[in-house]
């Protein structure tokens, strides 16, 4: 792909999560391991689709990322491929079915579950947060609504979490968060604007979904999910770990790309790594097999049914702009959406150090894509290079300007 293509597809991509610390640059050779060729199994995709496909994830490891693991399917037919390794150390090829850190991708899978309690009358869209969590959310916070955290426009900041550097998040890697702890912190400062006047894609509402669904069902939000959303599609090996800084189950390592001590860089396997600072918002483990099922499913509306199932199709007035840039707001509930090829394509994207995570889909379910990519810097400013390419092989460049 060409550098303006590459440019104007980072400019129009809306990855769904929060930069992380800055990384050093890239360096040629992250590995002397043997590049193994994209395995690929293809089904009514068209030529020119297949062979860009299959060129988007050839030459792992590189620089950028060490495996890839592709599904494009829909309508228009079918894409499976990998590339790269299992881990630098064995250099084994990359294992198709493995699961990963889905990082922010965990989203989608609490607003439907808000949205399937909402068409249950469990709870109210347009009631406040505070009637839900008195105890918890303070007076300041009084007016956000469910919708507003659903859509990212409630106001309510970042907790204060270590880890303002790479090597700061890496020392506190292992450090317990809870989320009532995490939404303290973050009530305890001003609001950033008037809820539902602008938005900004923070975490932190979705900790607060998570809390309001445990409310309101008695029982804890990853059985909720597993129940009401896991277990009825058949998504075997989609987990949350909890407190579990691993990953259980066949898996492809993750590294992430540091500054090393002689002035030049290093890659670190950063696999193991607790997410209690994500819970609600981004600790799921998934396949793309399993992720792939459940884009179908939402977008079929055999998750989230009848009218409610809009809310996530559905993007806040137009008066409402994005915080600090002023852009046009891109986030319904739980997912973003971006015109690619001509076609509009809706879905969400997450980032755990080691592991970058993509479902998508047109609304006709013409073409879904699902893929894990594993970076070398998941979670910094620019989007993956590898990840790029997989986009818009599967749905075309965005438009020029």
């Amino acid at each position: 792909m060409n550098t303006r293509t590459r440019t104007l597809l980072a400019a129009a991509l809306v990855l769904g999560v929060a930069a992380g610390p800055a990384a050093p640059a890239a360096y040629a050779n992250v590995t002397a391991a043997p590049a193994h060729a994209a395995g690929a199994d293809t089904h009514g995709v068209p030529e020119a689709d297949a062979e860009a496909l299959g060129a988007a994830i050839s030459g792992l490891p590189a620089d950028d990322a060490t495996a890839a693991l592709v599904r494009v399917g829909g309508t228009d037919g079918r894409w499976r491929g990998s590339s790269g390794v299992h881990d630098l150390v064995s250099n084994r090829p990359a294992d198709p079915s493995a699961r990963f850190r889905a990082g922010s991708v965990t989203k989608v899978f609490t607003a439907a579950t808000v949205l399937q309690l909402a068409g249950e009358r469990k709870l109210d869209l347009d009631r406040t947060a505070r009637h839900y969590l008195p105890d918890l959310i303070p007076a300041a916070y009084g007016g956000v609504t469910v919708r507003q955290l659903l859509n990212h426009t409630s106001g309510i900041p970042a907790p204060d979490l270590p880890g303002g550097t790479m090597e700061e998040a890496y020392a506190h890697r292992f450090d317990p968060h809870t989320p009532r702890g995490m939404v303290a912190s973050a009530t305890a400062k001003d609001p950033e604007f008037v809820p539902g006047r602008s938005q900004h894609y923070l975490n932190i509402g979705y900790t607060v979904l998570g809390l309001l669904i445990e409310k309101v069902t008695g029982d804890s939000y990853a059985h909720q999910v597993g129940k009401r959303v896991l277990r009825p599609l058949g998504m075997r090996s989609t987990s949350f770990p909890g407190t579990d800084p691993e990953i259980r189950g066949p898996h492809n390592h993750g590294y992430q790309l540091f500054a090393a001590p002689d002035g030049g860089t290093e890659l670190r396997d950063v696999t193991v790594w607790g997410t209690t600072d994500a819970w609600a918002a981004g600790d799921i483990i998934s396949t793309t097999a399993d992720l792939e099922r459940f884009t179908r499913a939402l977008f079929a509306g055999k998750v989230v049914r009848g009218p409610l199932l809009e809310e996530m199709f559905t993007l806040p007035d137009a008066s409402v702009r994005t915080y600090q840039t002023g852009g046009p707001a891109q986030f319904s509930a739980g997912l973003s959406v971006q015109t690619l090829g001509g076609r509009e394509v809706w879905g969400k994207s997450g980032g755990r150090w080691g592991y970058n995570t993509l479902v998508a889909a047109t609304r006709d379910l013409s073409r879904t894509l699902v893929y894990s990519v594993n970076s070398t810097d998941a979670k910094g400013r620019e989007m993956n290079a590898t990840a790029k390419d997989v986009v818009v092989a599967a749905f075309g460049a965005p438009p020029a300007g």
